[in-house]
């Protein structure tokens, strides 16, 4: 075989014209492809949004056909240069399994994320109290959720615990139940400082008739005073605050009416020594 510079730079240039309208043609597969995946993906987003599905599921959803067409994109241009693209799949099976079984946790935190998709416990824009964290629900990835807290923290949450342990939907219902304790002195007079507690609630037109009035009640005889539950329905955007004003109002107006709110005290009795 004849290894003269001339020969080589035949053969290089054989092999480039061979391989090099290939080359082209993948390269072009490969932008054309990813630019009409782009396009596709927006249209998807486009028509979830017309059709109201939650942000959340809408960016799950585009997140997984975003990453299955990259797959078939990459897929074509190994085809168009020869590649054997069935030996490929079965190589990149294996490799798969291989981090499947290195990344369990990661493939649970998807599989959360399916589940979340599907049974939709909660939507974008919902209140949760779940993994010991409250906040508001931002996005839904394929393997986290992210959730605003109150105070503008951003938690991301792995979905596999998420999906797999206890979720509290604050918000999920239009209307929630604020559930109050006022405790009164032994000395008082209760009837009256049961109309000053209820009367005090009613006045804020926050508070709701329906599902239920408000309601009032002696719930224990405590150590030190005599304790009334109350239980009146608000919104759930209104919530902390007829919880907040209703502490303070009934205070203040139990004061004015000399009714006294007694606080634990104990009796030291010093015995000296004879």
């Amino acid at each position: 075989m004849d290894f003269s510079a001339d020969n080589i730079q035949q053969i290089i240039m054989e092999k480039a014209l061979l391989y090099a309208p290939k080359l082209f043609l993948a390269l072009v597969t490969l932008f054309v492809g990813l630019y009409l995946a782009g396009i596709l993906k927006k249209v998807f987003k486009k028509l979830l949004s017309k059709k109201k599905v939650d942000t959340a599921v809408s960016q799950f959803l585009t997140g997984i056909l975003s990453a299955c067409l990259k797959v078939a994109i990459f897929l074509s241009v190994l085809g168009i240069l020869g590649v054997q693209t069935t030996s490929f799949i079965a190589v990149l099976g294996s490799v798969g399994l291989a981090f499947g079984l290195a990344l369990q946790g990661s493939l649970s935190n998807f599989a959360g994320g399916v589940l979340l998709i599907t049974l939709k416990p909660f939507k974008s824009g919902d209140v949760i109290e779940a993994q010991g964290v409250v906040g508001k629900i931002e996005s839904i990835s394929m393997v986290y959720t992210k959730l605003r807290t109150p105070d503008n923290r951003i938690i991301t949450i792995p979905n596999g615990p998420l999906a797999n342990g206890v979720i509290n939907n604050i918000t999920s219902q239009s209307t929630r139940r604020v559930d109050l304790t006022f405790g009164v002195g032994y000395g008082d007079d209760l009837k009256k400082a049961k109309d000053i507690i209820i009367n005090t609630i009613k006045k804020d037109p926050r508070v709701l008739s329906e599902p239920a009035e408000p309601f009032i009640a002696v719930s224990a005889l405590a150590d030190s005073s005599v304790n009334f539950v109350v239980r009146v329905w608000t919104t759930s955007d209104d919530f902390w605050g007829v919880h907040f004003d209703a502490l303070e109002n009934v205070k203040l107006a139990l004061d004015e009416n000399g009714i006294s709110i007694p606080f634990p005290q104990r009796d030291v009795h010093i015995i000296k020594d004879l």
